[in-house]
């Protein structure tokens, strides 16, 4: 059974594999030709191939997505109509970007990035800080997913005494901590109550641009939007406006819809927003964690057993 991987090397990854799974015929591709020439006779691909890569395969049983969204591959319409089984690696990266979530939120109620300006140009100024920070506790948390990392990020958030809601496509029963899970038709009224919305949706055909100007003029004017999963879903236009506005206090934004972020955009210089490269999950811990779920289904496939994280091509995740 041949098996190309693309994605996750480096850290003795491919010697683990090969040691594992001797009978395998494993090869690893990094440019896109190697890619579209290994895929031809291959059973099994890790990676994110592109579509020029992915219409090559002629016997592709299994596609492993090496992250969480799948938004790169569902639009290979091919991939989709196809009986190919498409994983991802989904849990890992939860706990590390449900910090990075509470990193932002904390730059902004403690003024943490305007005191390391102080620091680089040696200023003291105590009293420009003067009963000028926000209180986490008792602010109202509003969570847009509550997946994964939707979870970890209400998790934290009770550890700060704030009370947490939810809106998702799929509402379930409140877990501890939360106090309440709303269908996508009370997307307005967690808009009107949260203190700090946090963006934690897949993105989808459904989910883009569902929050637009309309949604955002609903928010409080002290009111802060984390964006951490997918950029996109937030018309970025009508967010840029509002804070630019000062409608809305400010935005911690680690995914943009298109990225890199280009070297010209205006959104570098508001300084009501913090930008973080797309880098929240990037931990240790998180390319353990990947590498050890395709590890496990490609035990699970030699072994004729389910797999572990299988997606909805359809739906998106």
């Amino acid at each position: 059974m041949k098996v190309v991987v693309t994605s996750l090397l480096g850290d003795g990854f491919e010697e683990s594999l090969l040691e594992e799974f001797p009978g395998l015929d494993l090869v690893f591709a990094l440019t896109e030709e190697d890619q579209a020439k290994e895929i031809r006779d291959a059973d099994v691909f890790m990676g994110e191939p592109t579509r020029d890569v992915f219409i090559e395969a002629q016997r592709l049983r299994w596609l492993h997505c090496p992250g969480t969204g799948i938004n790169k591959l569902t639009p290979i319409r091919e991939l989709v109509d196809s009986d190919v089984v498409l994983t991802n690696a989904r849990g890992p990266h939860t706990g590390p970007m449900a910090d990075h979530v509470f990193s932002m939120c904390l730059a902004f109620a403690h003024r943490t990035n305007e005191m390391m300006t102080d620091q680089k140009t040696h200023v003291w100024d105590g009293a420009k800080y003067t009963r000028s920070f926000i209180d986490m506790e008792d602010g109202t948390m509003g969570i847009l997913g509550l997946g994964g990392i939707g979870m970890a990020v209400a998790r934290r958030a009770t550890g700060f005494g704030m009370d947490v809601y939810a809106v998702d496509e799929n509402p379930i029963a409140p877990p501890p901590g939360v106090e309440d899970v709303w269908g996508i038709d009370r997307l307005d009224d967690i808009m009107k109550i949260s203190d700090w919305l946090v963006i934690t949706a897949p993105y989808t055909l459904e989910s883009k641009g569902m929050i637009g100007a309309k949604e955002l003029a609903l928010m409080k004017p002290s009111a802060h939007i984390i964006i951490i999963s997918r950029g996109g879903i937030i018309d970025e236009d009508a967010l840029f406006h509002t804070i630019k506005n000062k409608k809305i206090a400010g935005a911690g934004i680690d995914a943009f819809e298109v990225e890199p972020l280009p070297k010209d955009s205006p959104w570098w210089d508001l300084d009501n927003v913090i930008i973080s490269p797309h880098a929240s999950s990037d931990s240790p811990r998180t390319y353990e964690g990947r590498r050890e779920i395709f590890k496990e289904n490609i035990r699970r496939f030699l072994a004729n057993k389910p797999f572990i994280y299988v997606c909805d091509k359809i739906a998106g995740f």
